[in-house]
């Protein structure tokens, strides 16, 4: 947990899970496993569980925390969290009856708006569906709970699929890292924000401003909110901007958007 984060477009970090698998070419440079072995090296008591070496690695195997989970309860003041910035709550290890109670945590702390972002829609659609509740299950469509997926090329547009049919107040897409273009063609219907950023770190790939001018002109077409994240190690090196490119004022005018969803 992170009572404050530096993500553009969250103010804090809970994470009732940590570790996780690669599953596409966009977790080939994944930053929470590379942070997740530092922190193993730390001694960091909640990094101590090593992952598979062929999709995971130190200190990056799937655990529960079952002494985070009322976290967000003590927290006062309102704002938006970053749910599971170390892992992926609908990873296939974490059991339903953890994400149930995950759920509804978040169905209590109304004054927090919640950001769940996963690689693995289909299972959140499944479990998220009206049908898995008993007469005691909470509301599982909260207004203060968003659920996202991550794209970062067309190949994994059909990630959005299943996206647009979970049960969700608040549907989003992070196309970070950005790794090839999601247009033509790109369906947002039922969906409300989208997230757009270039990799940054040691071998970042590179983000294309006409892939991200595609998403953006896709989304004003459609009616969809936009987050210019960053440009990206690449992309701001090319354009003179400095760092990983997260100073919109370095930015082509096109690209200078932060929305939020309504």
């Amino acid at each position: 947990m992170a009572d404050k984060s530096g993500i553009q477009w969250t103010d804090a970090t809970w994470n009732p899970t940590t570790g996780c698998d690669r599953v596409s070419p966009g977790c080939a440079n994944c930053y929470a496993l590379t942070m997740a072995g530092r922190l193993k090296a730390m001694g960091q008591a909640a990094y101590q569980r090593d992952g598979d070496p062929r999709t995971s690695g130190p200190g990056f195997g799937l655990t529960l925390h079952e002494d985070r989970l009322e976290q967000p309860l003590r927290w006062t003041r309102p704002r938006r969290v970053f749910v599971d910035s170390m892992s992926d709550l609908f990873h296939e290890a974490v059991p339903e009856g953890f994400i149930h109670r995950v759920w509804l945590v978040m169905t209590v702390a109304q004054r927090h708006t919640f950001q769940v972002l996963t690689k693995r829609p289909e299972r959140a659609r499944d479990i998220l569906r009206w049908d898995h509740l008993g007469p005691t299950g909470p509301d599982w469509a909260p207004p203060n709970v968003w659920v996202g997926t991550s794209v970062e090329n067309a190949r994994w547009r059909t990630r959005i699929d299943a996206l647009r049919e979970t049960n969700a107040a608040v549907r989003f897409i992070s196309a970070e890292p950005l790794l090839g273009p999601l247009t033509p063609d790109l369906d947002l219907s039922g969906i409300d924000w989208i997230i757009i950023g270039g990799e940054s770190g040691p071998g970042a790939r590179p983000m294309r401003f006409e892939w991200a001018m595609g998403i953006i002109e896709a989304a004003r077409d459609q009616g969809v909110a936009v987050f210019v994240k960053q440009l990206g190690t690449r992309l701001a090196a090319d354009m003179g901007a400095h760092g990983k490119g997260g100073d919109p004022a370095e930015w082509p005018p096109d690209l200078r958007v932060r929305e939020w969803p309504r």
